[in-house]
Protein backbone atom coordinates (compact mmCIF):
# COMPACT_ATOMS: atom_id res chain seq x y z
CA UNK A 1 0.00 0.00 0.00
CA UNK A 2 1.40 3.30 -0.62
CA UNK A 3 0.96 6.50 1.03
CA UNK A 4 0.02 9.93 0.42
CA UNK A 5 3.28 10.64 0.63
CA UNK A 6 4.44 8.63 -1.88
CA UNK A 7 1.35 9.47 -4.14
CA UNK A 8 2.27 13.15 -3.98
CA UNK A 9 5.99 12.57 -5.03
CA UNK A 10 5.13 10.31 -7.70
CA UNK A 11 2.46 12.98 -9.17
CA UNK A 12 5.13 16.13 -7.93
CA UNK A 13 7.67 13.71 -10.35
CA UNK A 14 5.52 13.56 -13.14
CA UNK A 15 4.51 17.06 -13.12
CA UNK A 16 8.83 17.49 -13.37
CA UNK A 17 8.77 15.39 -15.87
CA UNK A 18 6.52 16.82 -18.13
CA UNK A 19 7.60 20.55 -17.40
CA UNK A 20 11.03 19.87 -17.70
CA UNK A 21 10.60 17.73 -21.22
CA UNK A 22 8.76 20.35 -22.48
CA UNK A 23 11.01 23.36 -21.50
CA UNK A 24 14.08 21.30 -23.18
CA UNK A 25 12.27 20.85 -26.38
CA UNK A 26 11.83 25.23 -26.12
CA UNK A 27 15.79 25.11 -25.43
CA UNK A 28 16.75 22.70 -27.89
CA UNK A 29 14.18 24.72 -30.68
CA UNK A 30 16.06 27.84 -29.24
CA UNK A 31 19.71 26.40 -29.41
CA UNK A 32 18.97 25.20 -33.23
CA UNK A 33 17.14 28.24 -34.19
CA UNK A 34 19.98 30.85 -32.94
CA UNK A 35 22.56 28.98 -33.75
CA UNK A 36 23.80 29.25 -30.26
CA UNK A 37 25.36 26.78 -27.88
CA UNK A 38 23.89 25.75 -25.00
CA UNK A 39 26.20 27.64 -22.47
CA UNK A 40 25.75 30.38 -24.68
CA UNK A 41 22.45 30.21 -24.25
CA UNK A 42 22.56 29.82 -20.78
CA UNK A 43 24.61 32.84 -20.14
CA UNK A 44 22.11 34.97 -22.52
CA UNK A 45 19.19 33.71 -20.19
CA UNK A 46 20.98 33.90 -17.03
CA UNK A 47 22.28 37.91 -17.84
CA UNK A 48 18.84 38.75 -18.91
CA UNK A 49 17.59 37.57 -15.72
CA UNK A 50 20.00 38.83 -13.46
CA UNK A 51 21.09 42.14 -15.49
CA UNK A 52 25.19 42.02 -15.57
CA UNK A 53 27.62 39.95 -14.39
CA UNK A 54 31.58 39.63 -14.31
CA UNK A 55 33.41 36.97 -15.79
CA UNK A 56 34.06 35.43 -12.44
CA UNK A 57 30.43 35.55 -11.78
CA UNK A 58 29.57 33.85 -15.12
CA UNK A 59 32.66 31.19 -14.45
CA UNK A 60 31.31 29.94 -11.26
CA UNK A 61 27.34 29.71 -12.45
CA UNK A 62 28.51 27.82 -15.19
CA UNK A 63 31.04 25.68 -13.40
CA UNK A 64 33.55 26.75 -15.83
CA UNK A 65 37.25 27.99 -15.57
CA UNK A 66 37.21 31.72 -15.78
CA UNK A 67 39.47 31.10 -19.38
CA UNK A 68 36.57 29.00 -20.87
CA UNK A 69 34.38 31.78 -19.02
CA UNK A 70 36.38 34.58 -21.38
CA UNK A 71 36.14 32.51 -24.34
CA UNK A 72 32.36 32.47 -24.10
CA UNK A 73 32.18 36.14 -23.74
CA UNK A 74 34.40 37.01 -26.54
CA UNK A 75 32.20 34.94 -28.77
CA UNK A 76 29.00 36.67 -27.43
CA UNK A 77 30.45 39.87 -27.59
CA UNK A 78 31.69 38.91 -31.59
CA UNK A 79 27.90 38.22 -32.09
CA UNK A 80 26.91 41.21 -30.98
CA UNK A 81 24.82 39.81 -27.90
CA UNK A 82 27.14 41.05 -24.96
CA UNK A 83 28.77 44.40 -23.79
CA UNK A 84 32.12 44.58 -21.61
CA UNK A 85 31.33 47.89 -19.56
CA UNK A 86 33.57 49.29 -16.80
CA UNK A 87 32.45 49.28 -13.28
CA UNK A 88 31.67 52.87 -11.94
CA UNK A 89 33.50 51.85 -8.55
CA UNK A 90 36.10 49.31 -9.62
CA UNK A 91 37.17 50.01 -13.27
CA UNK A 92 39.69 47.32 -13.43
CA UNK A 93 36.35 45.22 -13.20
CA UNK A 94 34.13 44.99 -16.60
CA UNK A 95 30.57 44.08 -15.80
CA UNK A 96 28.87 41.97 -18.87
CA UNK A 97 25.57 43.20 -19.70
CA UNK A 98 23.08 42.20 -22.73
CA UNK A 99 22.98 44.32 -26.07
CA UNK A 100 19.58 45.59 -27.53
CA UNK A 101 20.11 42.49 -30.02
CA UNK A 102 20.98 40.07 -26.57
CA UNK A 103 17.71 41.31 -25.20
CA UNK A 104 15.52 40.86 -27.93
CA UNK A 105 17.04 36.70 -28.37
CA UNK A 106 16.52 36.19 -24.70
CA UNK A 107 12.83 37.42 -25.28
CA UNK A 108 12.41 35.48 -28.22
CA UNK A 109 13.08 32.47 -25.72
CA UNK A 110 11.09 33.75 -23.10
CA UNK A 111 7.69 34.31 -25.10
CA UNK A 112 8.53 30.26 -26.05
CA UNK A 113 8.33 29.31 -22.42
CA UNK A 114 5.31 32.22 -21.82
CA UNK A 115 3.23 30.54 -24.42
CA UNK A 116 3.18 27.29 -23.37
CA UNK A 117 2.42 28.70 -19.81
CA UNK A 118 -0.86 30.24 -21.74
CA UNK A 119 -1.62 27.39 -23.29
CA UNK A 120 -1.63 25.46 -20.24
CA UNK A 121 -3.29 27.42 -18.44
CA UNK A 122 -6.12 28.30 -20.71
CA UNK A 123 -6.41 24.52 -20.45
CA UNK A 124 -7.53 24.43 -16.99
CA UNK A 125 -10.55 26.11 -15.59
CA UNK A 126 -10.82 28.64 -13.08
CA UNK A 127 -11.64 26.53 -9.95
CA UNK A 128 -8.60 24.27 -11.30
CA UNK A 129 -6.24 27.22 -11.63
CA UNK A 130 -6.90 29.01 -8.16
CA UNK A 131 -6.25 25.43 -6.76
CA UNK A 132 -3.13 24.67 -8.53
CA UNK A 133 -2.05 28.32 -7.43
CA UNK A 134 -2.82 27.86 -4.04
CA UNK A 135 -0.69 25.19 -3.86
CA UNK A 136 2.32 25.81 -6.02
CA UNK A 137 2.41 29.02 -3.61
CA UNK A 138 2.77 26.71 -0.79
CA UNK A 139 5.27 24.64 -2.47
CA UNK A 140 7.35 27.76 -3.43
CA UNK A 141 7.53 29.00 0.13
CA UNK A 142 8.40 25.57 1.21
CA UNK A 143 11.35 25.22 -1.67
CA UNK A 144 12.59 28.80 -0.21
CA UNK A 145 12.53 27.57 3.00
CA UNK A 146 14.88 24.73 2.38
CA UNK A 147 17.48 26.82 0.18
CA UNK A 148 17.74 29.36 2.86
CA UNK A 149 18.81 26.56 5.35
CA UNK A 150 21.05 24.62 2.95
Amino acid sequence: MTSFSDQFSDVLRGWVKVFMRRNGQDYKHFIDESGLSFSQVNTLMRLHFAGQADISDISEQMGITKAAASQLVEQMVRLGLLDRILDPIDRRIKRLALTPKGHALAEKLVDMQRKWVEQFTDSLTSRQREAISDALQVMTDAARNIDTKN
